[in-house]
């Protein structure tokens, strides 16, 4: 037999796969001591970001922080006698996909009600 009718299987090569792109969206996360405070931020929010056609994700309500405390009612006989008080904190995350310029523009300049806490996040 000759060495030219031995036919070689062909040799697999590994595919060469393109990383995926570092997909950018800024994390928007905001705190207030009042939901009904709370949602119509996010909303505005929202509003604003679709405006400028963003894609979003969310807004994801996170876990309500609470915060209990217990003070004396008297301070010297009546010890026992004591008072709770708490705070709650409400949470919303809203992830905006691949943002323009425009949107971060319109978004810096958003005007939100007082005792709400925006906290932005390149990630």
């Amino acid at each position: 037999m000759a060495t030219d009718e031995i036919k070689k299987a062909p040799v697999k090569r590994a595919k060469k796969v393109a990383a995926p792109a570092a997909v950018q969206k800024l994390r928007i996360k905001v705190r207030a001591y009042e939901h009904k405070v709370l949602d119509a931020s996010v909303r505005q929010i929202m509003d604003t970001a679709l405006r400028y056609d963003a894609k979003i994700a969310g807004p994801i309500p996170l876990p309500t922080e609470i915060k209990k405390y217990t003070v004396n009612r008297s301070t010297f006989i009546y010890k026992d006698a004591r008072e709770q008080f708490e705070m709650r904190i409400h949470k919303r995350i809203i992830d905006i996909l691949e943002p323009s310029g425009k949107v971060i523009e319109a978004l810096t300049n958003l005007s939100l009600p007082s005792g709400v806490t925006v906290e932005v996040k390149m990630v």
